[in-house]
């Protein structure tokens, strides 16, 4: 079974009395690629929560974070009284250059600026982080079954595709005995056409169709074309993380196309060889968002 990059994973943890908001969001992404947003009480332990979703994602863009839920009126801000002050301090200091000492009200004008009112910050206690750890864990395990049930349907999408291409496979075989038999008298009658009054050795001629025949051949294409088809579903029930196994299956698969396509020397080939690689450009489409 396949999982899809894209997942969204939520849990609570409470410590301290506080509803602490454990939330990741993934999206497709060719590396491991994490951003983290933690209270600046909580950054001694980022390495740890970084150890725990790499192990437990992967790969994909993975936005984590974790914030306190506001209760209410309950939520008073806490006064930044060393900040405060030193907002105080420095207007105090500046109206005093420009010659404006008189004003004394500093205090409402320190009140709106940046940073001074904030919401009062959890300090992890030695049995605090158990409990955030568990409600990351949870986070991680429910993005883990969005992305299986993502990727239940890129599979099956995937098994359709697939499908149809060994399906329109199927439906070269009565074009490529057509197109033989045209290419011989094409080139029967133009040699009656060009050289009627004159001799030729027939053997010698006989030869060279053959010779033109098997350079247009593409049983070996067709074969091979059926066997990675074959291999891309075989893949697809493994339990491996497999999207960078199966993308290089497919530009396998696109190569016998294309290389069918060059071969076809034929209208009715070449419009089979066109649905073919439009199937196989949609997957390839949603293959950028397997991991």
């Amino acid at each position: 079974m396949i999982k899809s990059m894209t997942g969204y994973g939520k849990a609570v943890a409470v410590i301290q009395h506080q509803k602490m908001i454990v939330e990741i969001r993934t999206l497709n992404s060719k590396q491991l690629d994490i951003s983290v947003r933690i209270p600046s009480s909580f950054r001694e332990n980022e390495i740890k929560l970084r150890t725990v979703l790499r192990d437990g994602l992967q790969r994909g863009k993975i936005d984590f974070s974790v914030y306190r839920e506001q209760q209410g009126k309950t939520d008073a801000p806490v006064l930044n009284k060393a900040l405060a002050r030193k907002y105080y301090e420095q207007m105090k200091s500046f109206a005093k250059e420009i010659g404006d000492d008189e004003r004394e009200d500093y205090l409402a004008l320190i009140t709106r600026l940046p940073d001074v009112f904030s919401a009062e910050e959890v300090v992890l206690a030695g049995d605090d982080w158990p409990v955030l750890l568990k409600a990351v864990d949870e986070a991680v395990d429910k993005v883990s079954r969005f992305r299986e049930q993502e990727g239940s349907v890129l599979e099956n999408d995937f098994r359709e595709r697939i499908a149809i291409i060994l399906q329109l496979l199927g439906q070269v075989e009565p074009f490529e005995k057509a197109r033989v038999e045209r290419i011989r008298d094409r080139i029967s009658k133009s040699l009656e056409e060009n050289i009627s009054n004159r001799q030729y050795d027939e053997n010698r001629l006989e030869q060279e169709l053959i010779y033109y025949i098997e350079k247009l051949d593409v049983t070996e294409e067709k074969i091979r074309l059926k066997k990675h088809c074959e291999y891309f579903l075989e893949v697809l029930d493994s339990e491996e993380i497999v999207g960078k196994k199966l993308a290089f299956v497919l530009q396998e698969i696109g190569r016998e196309i294309n290389t069918l396509g060059s071969k076809s020397n034929d209208a009715g080939m070449q419009k089979i060889v066109v649905l073919m690689k439009d199937e196989l450009e949609k997957i390839k489409e949603q293959m950028l968002n397997v991991l």
